[in-house]
């Protein structure tokens, strides 16, 4: 097949699992034989512009007529079989969804997050889970300056959803969902259900498996309230106080809390601040983890991290809300505790670290469960049946597969098991 790629590259000072997750799939339909095409922005170019040129970028959020003009003449040029978007926020715009039509090529997009019902995607605010702009104008995210706490910076994602969102809705032939819990929200919100099917995103063989009890507690990730950190913290300092957890923990990552939790880890023993990974720093500390921690406070659409845990045999201690519900089998294969609450994320770190024979087994189980569900060969497969499933459609050849499953079956046993609730994991 021939695929181009469209997808604005967040900045890269901080870790982003959108970035990793669409240059893992294109490496992977690379491999697999098929000829794949980028058509992309940096946010990192955005530094580099004049005075002017950064003034003018927030108008360029809602339409930027240049790129429906270079997209569409580099789609007739190329025609390729399917355009698979990802992000398109703040360069590329949904005018890549009118070039799609323009060039009369069928596009199907991965729902990173909320942004069709909600400006920043996260559905929270203050901390706190928020669905006021789900179903309605998005007039509330401006008033609580939703977006980096910020009126002004709201605006143009708020003038994007409410100009866009039916562009959006009928200019995809498939959604990917990277969730059934996040599927289930969108649907509630009124997206079209016939367009969402689930597709989890899959997870690359790592070089490095745990192979004994594991040296620290990990915690890896972008420091910012929505992921939990300042809960990490309260419930880490519990932990102390009570005499620790045998094991350090490990903070990796990059955010608006860093100058907080660089405070907060000086001068302890018990805790190490590392900064920021690159890829082979992060697949050894998940490696040699007796667990990683994911206490996000937000409702995750996926959780990429807990899967990379997985891959590497390592149980998880997760949040247990969002998509976290389908990918840690509490007991099973890692920990889930209740959202928001230190003292059950406490307990949960206590128990994992302090009954080693359940946790190897824990760690095995996960494992199995990626091998089973988010490995690259499952990966392939959902990816390309949902591009051909984007082109049957809009070729006149039928709706394909039912939505409410996965984008593929994987195998049949697994397709029965799903068939029902969008994904059974």
């Amino acid at each position: 097949m021939h695929i181009l790629v469209v997808h604005n590259r967040y900045n890269s000072a901080q870790p982003s699992g959108e970035n990793k997750v669409v240059d893992q799939e294109v490496e992977l339909l690379r491999t697999a034989g098929h000829r794949v095409e980028v058509f992309e922005r940096r946010s990192d170019d955005i530094a580099a512009r004049s005075l002017l040129g950064k003034a003018k970028v927030p108008l360029l959020v809602p339409w930027n007529p240049a790129v429906r003009a270079e997209l569409a003449a580099r789609l007739r040029a190329a025609r390729p079989d399917v355009v698979h978007i990802h992000n398109v926020f703040p360069l590329l715009s949904p005018a890549v969804l009118a070039a799609c039509a323009d060039a009369g090529v069928p596009a199907v997009a991965t729902l990173h997050n909320y942004t069709q019902i909600c400006p920043p995607g996260t559905l929270q605010r203050d901390g706190r889970p928020c669905t006021e702009c789900v179903g309605a104008t998005p007039l509330p995210a401006v008033r609580h300056g939703c977006y980096r706490g910020s009126r002004l910076a709201t605006v143009p994602l708020a003038v994007s959803l409410s100009a866009n969102r039916r562009r959006w809705w009928t200019g995809v032939e498939r959604f990917f969902c990277i969730s059934a819990a996040q599927r289930d929200v969108l649907v509630r919100a009124g997206m079209p259900a016939e367009r969402l099917v689930v597709k989890h995103n899959f997870v690359p063989e790592p070089r490095a498996r745990r192979a004994d009890e594991g040296r620290h507690l990990l915690f890896l990730g972008r420091l910012a309230e929505a992921k939990g950190v300042r809960l990490l913290m309260a419930a880490w300092d519990e932990i102390a106080e009570e005499g620790g957890a045998g094991v350090p923990l490990v903070i990796a990552g990059a955010g608006p809390l860093e100058q907080e939790v660089t405070a907060w880890a000086a001068g302890r023993d018990d805790v190490r601040y590392v900064g920021l990974y690159d890829p082979a720093q992060c697949r050894q500390a998940i490696a040699r983890s007796v667990a990683v921690l994911a206490p996000s406070t937000w409702l995750e659409a996926f959780g990429l991290v807990v899967v990379e845990a997985m891959a590497a045999g390592v149980p998880t201690v997760a949040a247990g809300h969002g998509a976290f519900v389908e990918l840690v089998e509490d007991g099973v294969t890692g920990l889930l505790h209740k959202p928001g609450e230190s003292a059950s994320l406490a307990d949960c770190i206590r128990r994992i670290t302090a009954e080693q024979d359940r946790n190897r087994e824990m760690g095995r189980a996960a494992r199995r469960r990626y091998e089973q569900g988010f490995s690259p060969a499952v990966g392939l497969e959902r990816l390309v049946e949902g591009y051909r499933t984007a082109i049957a459609v809009r070729s006149g050849g039928g709706d394909g597969p039912p939505p409410t499953g996965n984008a593929s079956t994987g195998s049949r046993r697994g397709a029965r098991a799903n068939r029902g609730d969008g994904d059974s994991r």
